[in-house]
């Protein structure tokens, strides 16, 4: 029997798969649909998700034929839309989405973090670039493995450097030499910031990847009032110190309107290279307290793991260096998550209000 419009729609409609939320048709996944002897499915996802695609794919093709009885063909892709930002904003040309990663507190890792979750977006099949806004200490040029100086197209913009395949940016590339201090006051120091991200020629991307500088000082909160941040990720290490400042900053994007998509807590196990023990030197569970504490999702965590930080020092990070390995893996499933969240909303913060008339 040939299986119906209807017939596919529900059956559709009742996978759910768990980075969504919701079934797919709800979820506005379905692109194309061909019902009849042959049918044919096309899925478009809202997030890249090369690393499970091929999963999602043979998931649905058994729930269709268990419901239809008939084989579909069915296809998958993403297509990654532009999402809200704080009001007053416009979005940035060339940039569909940017994301913010921050900490409380420096120390924690989240340079690595965001270089790393950069490329894993882009591993997953987006187009990705990554802004340094530390501007008193980069290190995405060290990370990135370059010292490239950007050129421009017209003595007005510049271009990023292109580095692992992502389009970067950072003070560190303008100044002379690694040694050369940026002696800025606070609004030299933002003017800077947003001449970065406004006057680099952005090629088409899906998300750029803001590495913050740590704390909530004045660069970081005009940095979220000016800029049209689409979401945040919180970096912390499971101690108590840590989780406090990165309560604030999580605060902090709340309060200027900006989604916090979740928390990842890095450093949080090390395995000794020696005997293999593992152990939680800093604490266990500081990561899933905070989010649930503050109403968000942990995304993931990271161990301290000594190759993770000899391949950002060497300027090859975890992701390009070892795509395979677990620890890579790792970084993709945050990377998934963190997108699928933009995608499709934040608990607790993108529901729509309850909406009553009455005479009064």
């Amino acid at each position: 029997m040939p299986a119906t419009r209807e017939s596919l729609l529900a059956a559709l409609d009742s996978y759910i798969h768990p980075l969504i939320g919701r079934g797919l048709v709800s979820a506005e996944c379905i692109a194309e649909l061909t019902p009849g002897d042959s049918p044919q499915v096309a899925i478009e996802l809202g997030f890249p998700a090369a690393g499970i695609a091929a999963g999602i794919v043979d998931d649905v093709k058994a729930l269709l034929l268990a419901a239809c009885g008939v084989e579909v063909q069915v296809r998958i892709g993403c297509r990654v839309l532009p999402q809200a930002v704080q009001k007053g904003l416009n979005p940035l040309p060339g940039v569909a989405n940017i994301l913010a990663v921050a900490s409380g507190k420096g120390g924690v890792g989240k340079s690595t973090v965001a270089v790393n979750l950069a490329l894993a977006l882009q591993a997953e099949g987006a187009r990705v670039g990554i802004v340094d806004a530390d501007v008193y200490g980069p290190s995405q040029p060290l990370m990135l493995g370059s010292r490239e100086r950007p050129s421009s197209p017209d003595g007005k913009r510049i271009n990023p450097i292109i580095a692992h395949g992502l389009q970067a940016m950072s003070i560190g590339f303008l100044l002379k030499d690694d040694a050369q201090p940026a002696v800025w006051r606070g609004p030299m120091a933002t003017q800077a910031l947003t001449q970065m991200l406004t006057d680099t020629v952005w090629d088409d991307l899906d998300y750029l990847i803001v590495d913050m500088p740590p704390g909530t000082g004045d660069i970081q909160l005009s940095l979220s009032q000016k800029v049209p941040v689409a979401g945040s990720v919180i970096v912390t290490t499971p101690q108590d110190i840590a989780l406090l400042d990165a309560r604030k900053g999580l605060e902090m994007f709340r309060k200027v309107g900006i989604p916090v998509l979740g928390v990842v807590e890095n450093m949080a196990t090390h395995v000794c290279t020696n005997c293999g023990h593992e152990e939680a030197i800093f604490g266990i569970g500081g990561g899933d307290k905070l989010a649930r504490e503050a109403g968000t999702e942990l995304l993931g965590q990271m161990p301290l793991d000594m190759r993770i930080r000899l391949q950002a020092d060497s300027g090859n990070p975890t992701v390009a260096a070892d795509p395979c390995s677990e620890l890579s893996l790792r970084y993709r499933d945050i990377a998934r998550l963190a997108a699928a969240r933009l995608a499709y909303g934040v608990a607790g913060e993108l529901a729509f209000p309850n909406l009553s008339i009455s005479d009064d």
